[in-house]
């Protein structure tokens, strides 16, 4: 199989991209409808099925949500937990109370379909409402899960308390140390009840909150507007009140190849990812962008808190299972080239997956003490001869179940292994399909990724605790290990950020020497934009943040 450069498939598609440039500059800019207006132009191809944050659970939703609301805190582009409403908080010595003293001056939006008439300011009684309504089994809120370590009182109430109109309080269960980062996820986001009891389950249609931008017009499937909040509390270090621009437009173009040329017209001004249809125009083999085109767009990467993998299940099943030998996965792990993988097919868009399960950009990540796999197919043969399969010889056929996406990279992996004895049969599924049968232990090899919902490394290592096994949790393999599950339980206890990352360090270790899992590549987030655009800069969360953004 080869895997070199394809140069009259990049030829055909530099020359298309050069007319449509050539284009651009012999016209003037037409994009905007409002030409003295600043407005920021995204396309977003999975559509946007609700703009109420209690449904924020994927990056359609997410990023609008992230316009139109501000939580307690906030996250910045390096992972730390910033004030938001909340200006300041203490937590309790035993870790179990949050104090948070809150802002007086956030108002909520005036808008055309809820105007409040005169200004309506945040109080905490609004977050007692607001994440309270998470938790609520008539909104039935995806994000309910965030809250199962708050303390409920005989009735069922969560503990969450206006103590006045400027402190409000949470009281947990037990020690959570990654807490505080949750409560940076836009589930949490402040919003006012009136507006929500008006319009009930078509607040999604008409959002109300705090944040930068605010609702102008949508038009589900066509096109969503949202204009600059005159009243935004944030400011910038000489005093100008944010955001910078006028506005943000979001169109809902499905095919990418549509998104693409619409971006090198000039009609976007920023692409997130790297679709496969234009990642050779655009790129080169190492990750960089095409030099013809750097006086026209710019590339920003950075990582990005994900992690692609193969799991195993390990649940046992009394049939003959080669991959419950811990020697046969460390084998697979060993028998490809994932520097060549990303290389030739990802473009370097990732970075190799040479560590643990902890993705780079996170403290915790550290390939040189959990050790990794890297490309060493003697190791793998002799491993295979110490198992009773030398060569590969009486080794049953393993199926690897993966969704289309995927398949060139398993494809590769596929060949890789062949050349060392092991034959991996590919079974094409539904993304959909693949997951539940994946969540009931029908594969016993299957393509995942996970995405870090809050940026601590107990989001990874919560995938492979025991007691997390289906249906109670996410321990997709069915991984069992009584040290491992003793210090997840003791990084659970402790406060001190430096000692809970030794933890996370130490279970990383475990996981790589146990092999549950084959770690294909961290992620990297990739975005190209326009030259015009200031300000959009990147963040291991891969966050769309537009308040300090300018447009020349």
């Amino acid at each position: 199989m080869q895997y070199e450069y394809n140069r009259l498939k990049k030829f055909v598609a530099t020359a298309v991209i050069a007319l449509l440039f050539t284009t651009v500059l012999v016209s003037c800019k037409t994009k905007f409808d409002h030409p003295d207006k600043q407005i920021f132009h995204y396309n977003e191809s999975s559509g946007i099925l609700s703009l109420d944050p209690a449904f924020a659970s994927g990056q359609a939703t997410i990023w609008p949500c992230n316009q139109l609301y501000n939580g307690l805190v906030d996250m910045d582009d390096q992972l730390r937990v910033v004030p938001a409403i909340a200006k300041s908080w203490t937590i309790s010595e035993d870790g179990k109370t949050y104090t948070f003293i809150l802002r007086d001056d956030v108002q909520f939006h005036q808008t055309e379909f809820f105007p409040f008439g005169k200004p309506r300011y945040v109080t905490a009684e609004d977050f007692v409402y607001s994440l309270g309504r998470i938790l609520s089994p008539e909104v039935a809120s995806p994000g309910a899960w965030i809250f199962q370590k708050v303390k409920r009182d005989k009735e069922g109430n969560p503990a969450f308390k206006a103590l006045n109109d400027t402190v409000f309080q949470i009281e947990l269960s037990e020690p959570f140390p990654p807490f505080l980062g949750i409560l940076t996820m836009k589930y949490c986001s402040v919003v006012p009840h009136e507006v929500v009891e008006r319009y009930g389950k078509d607040f999604r249609k008409h959002p109300v909150g705090t944040g930068p931008f605010q609702m102008q017009l949508w038009e589900e499937g066509v096109k969503l507007v949202m204009r600059k909040n005159p009243n935004y509390f944030e400011k910038d270090s000489a005093g100008n009140r944010l955001p910078y621009i006028d506005a943000v437009a979001v169109s809902f173009i499905v095919d990418k190849q549509s998104v693409f040329m619409e971006f090198m017209k000039g009609s976007l001004d920023f692409m997130s990812g790297v679709d496969p249809s234009y990642k050779d125009a655009l790129l080169t083999k190492d990750g960089q962008l095409n030099p013809e085109y750097a006086d026209k767009i710019k590339l920003i990467t950075g990582p990005y808190l994900n992690t692609e993998y193969l799991g195993f299940n390990l649940k046992p099943s009394g049939k003959r299972n080669p991959l419950m030998d811990k020697r046969i996965r460390q084998a697979i792990n060993y028998g490809f080239d994932r520097e060549k993988m990303m290389k030739y097919l990802r473009n370097n868009m990732g970075y190799a997956g040479d560590g643990g399960f902890v993705p780079r950009g996170m403290p915790s990540y550290n390939p040189e003490r959990t050790g990794g796999y890297s490309y060493n197919p003697q190791k793998a043969l002799q491993l295979l001869a110490d198992a009773g399969y030398p060569n590969g010889k009486g080794l049953p056929e393993i199926t690897l179940t993966v969704s289309a996406q995927y398949a060139d990279l398993c494809q590769y992996i596929q060949h890789e292994l062949e050349q060392i004895g092991i034959t991996l049969k590919l079974d094409i599924a539904q993304p959909a399909q693949q997951r539940e049968m994946m969540r009931s232990y029908q594969l016993p090899f299957f393509r995942g990724s996970w995405i870090c919902d809050y940026p601590d490394a107990e989001n990874q290592m919560s995938l492979f605790y025991s007691k997390n096994i289906l249906p109670a949790g996410s321990n997709y393999t069915h991984y069992v290990n009584k040290k491992f599950d003793q210090l997840y339980e003791k990084s659970q206890r402790c406060t001190d950020d430096s000692l809970r990352t030794e933890y996370y360090v130490e279970m990383d270790a475990l996981l790589v020497e146990d092999a549950p899992f084959v770690v294909l590549y961290y992620d990297k987030v990739a975005r190209f934009v326009q030259k015009n655009v200031e300000g959009l800069g990147v963040n291991p969360v891969n966050m769309l943040d537009l308040r300090r953004v300018r447009m020349r």
